[in-house]
């Protein structure tokens, strides 16, 4: 679809299914913008190698919009990018870095492994 191939600010959300991990972490990778994503997890391991792994500026770990405080960067990645330098924060003046910013929420629970579906509440 259009909405996935375009870099567009919401309320939006944009779906598409992965049949693995490193299907989804490829997708993610390959993508030609890299502002945000977002995975729901109750793996520790899993949430560790997706945010060191993933090529993205803002990461969410069971959070689904990874946009942190304005004393952080905010920015992405590749064509999401404004610049050498990223809009905010305390990286706006570091010339040479590539950041990333991960928010993560952790709810209580026992670890399951990778999930592929947003949770909803019940």
């Amino acid at each position: 679809m259009r909405i996935y191939k375009e870099e567009i600010f919401g309320p939006v959300l944009s779906v598409v299914r992965a049949k693995t991990y490193d299907e989804g972490l490829k997708l993610v990778n390959d993508h030609e913008y890299g502002n945000g994503t977002a995975i729901f997890t109750r793996d520790g391991d899993t949430a560790r190698d997706f945010a060191s792994r993933c090529q993205i500026g803002m990461v969410g770990i069971n959070v689904p919009i990874p946009v942190p405080l304005a004393y952080h960067t905010f920015g992405g990645w590749k064509r999401s990018a404004f610049g050498d330098l990223n809009q905010h924060g305390p990286d706006s003046i570091r010339f040479y870095t590539k950041t990333k910013t991960v928010t993560a929420r952790w709810p209580s629970g026992i670890k399951e492994g990778a999930q592929f579906s947003i949770p909803t509440m019940r």
